[in-house]
């Protein structure tokens, strides 16, 4: 078989077409790609390579151009959506990502107090025009745009203890607000596509069979997830769901994606007996990439692959202090062991 370019293996393992190798790669968004080694070996550093396209881009590309994962990735966290809709956002630092400090409405009712995801201005703005700009760069690797879940941003909109009563108790009136949230994450999702995006990766951190119980797994966080996904037309389609995955495993096949990203505390057999038909991806754990030995990391990604893995990425978001190292080790332990899935 011939070597495949980042791209079309990425995508083609999506689809769980055979390979030459799995893709190594780790999508953005609440799942970040980000640390400092690499911000200051671009002078693209945080807080400002969040609020401007060309840093933004560039920290995505220096990732890429010094041996990291086989992808750019943006934006590095997960407040786009719920800055844009009306929530106060602190912009962090070198090692700490934006995060939401003021939640716009005080329950799920008070819709009329959102604004509409404007896709020509703010931070929604600029992801796009990072995408654009690394898009120019090099076709070859693919651009992976972000969505913060459903659930998720309601939880930045709507203090989430207060949502989570409302999920039970106001179902309606919780049901309009998700109905808003899908309707602008479609918005932001079509124009990340437009710009360039080759996939794209919702991740539900708060929407999980942990936080929510099966029922409103089913109800919220899949029927929600799977409304954005349905109007959404792109190459691949992941979905990352944080946490312990034992309560809600029958109901996962129920999401429309092509690829089911998950932590690293689930085991990779039961994930593979739950989905057959998808494409899985993971499972490495942040923890081991940010304080462990390179060699340590590469026995991670070789137990992953003969586990039968079909993407090998982080588990979740890297931490800011991860060092280069241990993400070009992860590289080099995927480019040297050939496998074949399909």
């Amino acid at each position: 078989m011939h070597t495949l370019t980042p791209k079309e293996r990425l995508l083609a393992a999506a689809k769980k077409q055979q390979v030459d190798r799995p893709p190594c790669i780790c999508p953005g968004g609440m799942m970040n790609m980000m640390f400092r080694d690499i911000m200051e070996q671009s002078n693209c550093l945080w807080p400002e390579a969040h609020v401007d396209p060309e840093k933004m881009a560039g920290l995505a590309f220096s990732l890429y151009e010094a041996g990291g994962f086989e992808n750019y990735g943006v934006p590095f966290c997960m407040t786009v959506e719920a800055e844009a809709m009306g929530a106060r956002v602190n912009m962090g630092d070198l090692l700490c990502e934006p995060h939401v400090v003021d939640s716009p409405l005080d329950s799920s009712a008070r819709l009329d107090l959102l604004k509409p995801l404007n896709i020509n201005s703010g931070r929604a703005k600029v992801v796009i025009d990072a995408i654009k700009i690394l898009k120019a760069k090099n076709t070859d690797v693919p651009v992976i745009g972000n969505l913060a879940g459903p659930v998720s941003t309601a939880g930045m909109l709507v203090d989430m203890s207060v949502l989570l009563k409302e999920f039970r108790k106001k179902p309606l009136e919780a049901e309009k607000l998700m109905e808003y949230i899908v309707n602008n994450l479609i918005v932001f999702g079509r124009a990340q596509i437009e710009a360039g995006a080759d996939a794209i990766c919702i991740s539900e951190p708060s929407g999980t069979g942990e936080i929510l119980g099966p029922q409103r797994f089913r109800d919220y966080t899949v029927r929600y997830v799977n409304a954005v996904l349905d109007a959404l037309d792109v190459s691949a389609k992941i979905v990352h769901i944080c946490g312990s995955l034992n309560s809600v495993y029958k109901i996962l096949p129920e999401l429309h994606c092509d690829v089911f990203s998950f932590d690293s505390i689930v085991p990779i057999s039961e994930i593979k007996a739950a989905l057959p038909e998808k494409a899985i991806m993971g499972n490495i754990s942040t923890h081991a990439l940010g304080t462990m030995p390179p060699e340590k990391i590469k026995q991670l990604v070789r137990s992953c692959q003969q586990k039968g893995m079909d993407i090998i990425a982080p588990a979740c978001g890297l931490p800011t202090t991860t060092p280069l190292t241990n993400i070009r080790a992860m590289v080099e332990a995927v480019r040297d062991v050939k496998t074949f899935a399909g």
